[in-house]
């Protein structure tokens, strides 16, 4: 897949999971349905890979933690 994907993308995917995930399982749910070579960019930062991606949403204050892992909320996704 050649398409850069949005981080919104990989956030409302991790609504729509609704459960709590591991940084390694979200790689692998972002390499289940975008492709292990998939790029991802944000409003602010292109050509990251998954871990990166990963990365920098953890930075952006992006995701909420809890013993099970991190999962999102719809207010944390911006929508410009």
């Amino acid at each position: 897949m050649s398409e850069s994907i949005h981080g919104h993308q990989v956030m409302e995917m991790m609504l729509e999971h609704g459960e709590s995930l591991t940084p390694q399982a979200l790689k692998e749910l972002m390499h289940a349905k975008f492709g292990a070579e998939a790029h991802y960019h944000t409003c602010s930062a292109q050509e990251m890979d998954a871990d990166a991606l990963i990365e920098f949403l953890e930075k952006k204050g992006k995701f909420i933690h809890s013993e099970a892992g991190i999962a999102t909320a719809a207010d944390r996704i911006c929508s410009h």
